[in-house]
Formats: structure tokens, C-alpha cells, sequence
């Protein structure tokens, strides 16, 4: 398996914790979305969207986070991302969906590059930008965590929630959101970090992350 990503990708970041919870094994094909090489000829070939992550797998190319985690819970079922019966595994999914379609996408790379490029917009205006979407979500996910979490986002295993909540955790810190109005949401993210799986997940230790 070959995973295309970039270290400070939410979206790799969450296929890498999949990866790692499952043990599997995979290298990692970097690809510097500063500079634009997400846009090379040779990448758009795997996936013609230009976006990381992309997996590669038994000679076909895979995208989008969600699904490559899905998957990856499909062909390697232990142990489970989802939980087993149907209305958990709706509401696990709709947790995780909060995040990816929600969320993220509005602060991505692309996105913050049209509001500085297009629209004008100062750093104090995008920092602002990428705290209104992240409190905002963050906001209705917190009761969601309090409602089914256990140890983890969703009861005690770690699974496809804490895959989605442990990167944009990281994305909102790293951006100086304020997380105190969220502390049972911040507690399962800190529990998470610690497990092995996500800390050799994190952007730090990837081999494409600017040096400390």
C-alpha cells in the first residue's frame, strides 16, 4: 500500500491513524500542497481532483478519507472502525461526517488560498474564518460525544470518529481556537492522542514535516 498524502493534510492524517489502528503496513508518497505538486501530471493520474489522500492498493488508486477508512474496515475487519449494528454505525458515520464535510473542508488549503488571493482577506480575517467553522462544529459535536462516548469519541475502542476528531483537534490548536467550551470532546481527542496508533500518526513525525 502506498498512501499520498502530505504531513499536514487532515485528510492523510486520518487515513494514517486507520492504517496504523489496523497494523498495517504502508509507505508514504509525500506530495507538498504549498508548492502545488498535488497539481503534477503524475498525481492527477491516481486522482484527478488533485487532493491528498490517495491510496494505492492492489494496483488501483483509492481517494477521499472517509471511503479509504471504510474500506480499509471492510478488507481488514479487526479491529472494527464502525460499530456493528446498523443505528451505531449510522450515528458513528454522521459523527465522522460532521467533521469531513463540515468542518474541514472550509479551512482547507484551497479554500483559505481563494479568501487570501480573491477575496483580500487579511490573516486576522482568516484566522477568524477557520474559528467560526471549527467552533461551530465543534459546538454540535460535543453534546454528540457526550451522548456515546466511552474511553473514545464513540464507547471505548477507537474508531472512525476519533480517526476524524484527533486531526482537526490538532488543526484547531494549531490555529488557537479556543477548545475550553468543549471539554468532553477535548478530553476524548487528549485520550486518543496517547494511543500509539495516533502519536506515530501525527504530522511531527512524518517524514515530509518541516523540522521542529
Amino acid at each position: 500500500m502506498i498512501l499520498h498524502g502530505y504531513w499536514r493534510s487532515s485528510a492523510a492524517y486520518r487515513v494514517r491513524i486507520a492504517l496504523n489502528l489496523k497494523g498495517l503496513e504502508f509507505s508514504q508518497a509525500n506530495h507538498d500542497l504549498r508548492t502545488g505538486a498535488q497539481r503534477a501530471e503524475s498525481f492527477q493520474a491516481l486522482n484527478p481532483q488533485g487532493l491528498v489522500p490517495a491510496l494505492e492498493l492492489d494496483g488501483e488508486a483509492f481517494t477521499q478519507s472517509s471511503a479509504i477508512i471504510e474500506l480499509l474496515d471492510e478488507l481488514h475487519p479487526e479491529p472494527p472502525l464502525l460499530p456493528r449494528e446498523p443505528q451505531a454505525r449510522a450515528r458513528a458515520r454522521a459523527m465522522a461526517a460532521l467533521i469531513a464535510c463540515d468542518i474541514h473542508p472550509l479551512n482547507n488549503l484551497r479554500v483559505l488560498s481563494v479568501l487570501r488571493q480573491e477575496f483580500g482577506a487579511g490573516e486576522d480575517q482568516v484566522s477568524h474564518w477557520i474559528a467560526r467553522w471549527i467552533t461551530e462544529g465543534f459546538a454540535a459535536l460535543e453534546p454528540l460525544i457526550a451522548r456515546h462516548a466511552g474511553a473514545f469519541a464513540f464507547g471505548d475502542q477507537p474508531g472512525i470518529v476519533d480517526c476524524h476528531l484527533v486531526p482537526q483537534v490538532y488543526s484547531a490548536e494549531r490555529f488557537k481556537v479556543d477548545l475550553s467550551p468543549y471539554p468532553r470532546l477535548h478530553a476524548v481527542a487528549d485520550h486518543a492522542s496517547a494511543h500509539p496508533a495516533f502519536a506515530a500518526a501525527h504530522p511531527s513525525g512524518q517524514p515530509d514535516a518541516d523540522p521542529a
